[in-house]
C-alpha cells in the first residue's frame, strides 16, 4: 500500500546503515518508507562507514539522551604501512614506511591505547569552529588549531593480523575518534597507518545483529515493518525506573518537584505511570524534578492549568 501523507510513528528502529551513505540520507530512506512525520539518528555514521544507527521516530527523539552518552563497539580494518592526508581511504596516500613487527608486539601497543587517554580531534570531522564543520575548513586548505579530548578504551583487541592488514575490535566512550585511533596505532608500531573499514557494532545494549538493512525493510509490508519498531523507553535501559501515582504525574506534569527519597545516586530516572513509559525525571538528593516528558503528559498538563483557571 502507497500512503500519501506522513503520519504520526513513535519509536525506535535499529538499522543497519550500508556503505556510500550519509547517516542523513539514510535516515531520510528509511523516513520515507514509513512516512514518519518526524524522525532523527543517534550517532552519525561516516559515509564509509556502517553499521547500526538508531532511527529515533516521534516522540522517541526527545529521549535519545540515553544513546548519545553511551559507549559504541567498533570493529575496524587498519592499512599499516602507509599513512594518509583523511586517516582513511578517502585519503591521498602521503607516506610509505616498512611494516616489520609480529602479533606480540602489536597486542603490546594496543594495551597501551586501553584506559583513559586523549586525541585531537582530526580536521576531516563535523566538529564546529565558528559555526562551520573542520573539513570545510580543510577543503580550503586552512588548519584549525584543535584541543586533546579526554575518551576512554574500554576495550581493545586483535581480530586478524595478516601482513600489512590489521583487523580490531574496540569499545569506546563517546567522542572517540577510531579513525584517529587508526593513525595513533599505526604510528606507535613505527609504520603508520589508515583506516580501510569501519563498522559500528553496538550502542550500549543495542547489538547489529537485531538491526534491519534497507533491503529488508523494503521487503517488508506495513504491518511487518511496523512490528519490528522498539518502544520509546528501549534507549533508556540503563536509567533506573520508577512508577508515579496519578497525583504525582499530575504535579509532575504541571513542572513541579516532588519529595522522593529513592536511594539512588543523582542522575536521570525513567518514568511511569498504571505500566506506561510517561517520560524521564531528574533526581537531584530528595528532589525529583522533571526532565522530559512524552507530549499526551505535557497536553494533559496545560488541560489541567486551563481547568484550573476556568
Amino acid at each position: 500500500m502507497v500512503r500519501n501523507t506522513w503520519r504520526p510513528l513513535d519509536g525506535v528502529l535499529l538499522f543497519d546503515k550500508p556503505l556510500e551513505l550519509s547517516s542523513n540520507n539514510a535516515l531520510q530512506k528509511v523516513r520515507r518508507l514509513y512516512q514518519a512525520k518526524k524522525a532523527g539518528h543517534t550517532g552519525t555514521l561516516d559515509p564509509l562507514a556502517s553499521g547500526l544507527l538508531p532511527i529515533c521516530f516521534g516522540e522517541a527523539t526527545k529521549f535519545s539522551m540515553g544513546l548519545l552518552d553511551a559507549d559504541k563497539t567498533y570493529k575496524t580494518t587498519i592499512r599499516l604501512g602507509q599513512t594518509t592526508t583523511t586517516g582513511d581511504a578517502e585519503g591521498e596516500v602521503i607516506e610509505t614506511r616498512p611494516v616489520s613487527v609480529n602479533e606480540k608486539q602489536v597486542n603490546q601497543v594496543l594495551q597501551r591505547f586501553c584506559g583513559a587517554i586523549q586525541q585531537l580531534p582530526p580536521m576531516h570531522s563535523a566538529i564546529k569552529h565558528q559555526g562551520k564543520p573542520l573539513y570545510e575548513y580543510i577543503r580550503k586548505g586552512e588548519t584549525i588549531e584543535r584541543t586533546l579530548r579526554d575518551v576512554i578504551i574500554h576495550k581493545l583487541s586483535m581480530e586478524r593480523f595478516e601482513g600489512n592488514e590489521l583487523e580490531i575490535v574496540v569499545r569506546c566512550s563517546k567522542g572517540t575518534y577510531v579513525r584517529t585511533l587508526g593513525e595513533d596505532i599505526g604510528q606507535a608500531l613505527g609504520c603508520g597507518g589508515y583506516l580501510t573499514s569501519l563498522r559500528r557494532t553496538a550502542i550500549a545494549h543495542f547489538k547489529l545483529q537485531t538491526a534491519y538493512t534497507l533491503p529488508q525493510l523494503e521487503a517488508m509490508d506495513d504491518q511487518q515493518r511496523d512490528a519490528i519498531i522498539l518502544p520509546l523507553d528501549c534507549m533508556l535501559q540503563d536509567f533506573p525506573a520508577l512508577e508515579l501515582d496519578t497525583n504525582e504525574l499530575k504535579r509532575m506534569a504541571r513542572g513541579q518537584r516532588l519529595g522522593k527519597d529513592l536511594g539512588l545516586p543523582d542522575g536521570k530516572i525513567r518514568l511511569y505511570s498504571s505500566g506506561q513509559f510517561v517520560g524521564v525525571g531528574e533526581l537531584l538528593g530528595t528532589r525529583l524534578a522533571p526532565s522530559r516528558l512524552i507530549s499526551s503528559v505535557a497536553k494533559c498538563a496545560a488541560n489541567i492549568k486551563s481547568e484550573a483557571i476556568d
